[in-house]
């Protein structure tokens, strides 16, 4: 299918202008501050701003599963972090096949925004790491962004800056959780990254001791009775 700005199909020209005047209105705004009210709203406005754009959106049943997957590779294509919320690629086989056609199409490119295998894909890198965020083929563009951005920043806090391959290795667990506060079972939950770092912080803090810190504060306990015998 040929795309215009934004994905809308070159066909429907009434359409298209719709997009770009959103795209437009919204280059105007720090994509961080960017809320999902106002990407709704802006959806809407697509939808409902012509004749022609009414009935195309007539066929499509408004729902709440927005994001249909997330997942992170490194600069070779590997998987380093994965999240499907429906079942279009049931095995693990099929996620990384289309994982790595999504890698293919997408590595050498300077542009945010892909359509493969009736999906549509937003996505960025930093340095070794490439985020994407995997909505449906008539998916509000704006709306994924806005979700890829919050992922993106929320990272980028939790690891201070230093969005590597290394780094978030080191902080896989973390990073599970940063997902699971933006993302429950294909539904935006959360785009302010701030919020999210700070759930995940409390999650972590309220969080029973762990096999490492229970030996942890074993051997502390047992250096401070030693001592004590000592003196």
């Amino acid at each position: 299918m040929q795309s215009g700005v934004g994905g809308a199909s070159s066909d429907c020209p009434a359409l298209e202008t719709a997009v770009k005047r959103i795209l437009i209105a919204a280059a105007r705004v720090p994509r961080q501050h960017w809320s999902v009210q106002q990407l709704e709203l802006g959806s809407a406005i697509i939808c409902n701003s012509s004749t022609d754009s009414m009935e195309l959106s007539r066929g499509l049943e408004p729902t709440l599963y927005t994001v249909k997957a997330i997942f992170i590779l490194d600069n070779d294509g590997n998987r380093l972090l994965a999240k499907y919320y429906d079942d279009t690629y049931p095995s693990t086989k099929e996620q990384k096949n289309f994982e790595m056609n999504v890698f293919n199409k997408t590595h050498k490119t300077d542009c945010e925004i892909a359509f493969l295998e009736g999906r549509t894909i937003v996505y960025k890198s930093s340095v070794d790491l490439f985020f994407y965020v995997v909505g449906s083929s008539d998916e509000n563009e704006l709306m994924l962004m806005a979700v890829l951005n919050c992922l993106f920043e929320s990272f980028n806090l939790m690891l201070r800056k230093n969005v590597e391959k290394r780094y978030l290795l080191d902080n896989l667990d973390g990073a599970f959780l940063l997902v699971d506060e933006i993302i429950d079972g294909g539904v935006i939950l959360e785009s302010d990254a701030q919020q999210v770092v700070q759930k995940v912080n409390f999650r972590v803090d309220d969080s029973p001791l762990s096999e490492q810190s229970m030996a942890q504060v074993l051997q502390s306990a047992k250096e401070q009775i030693k001592w004590s015998i000592l003196k």
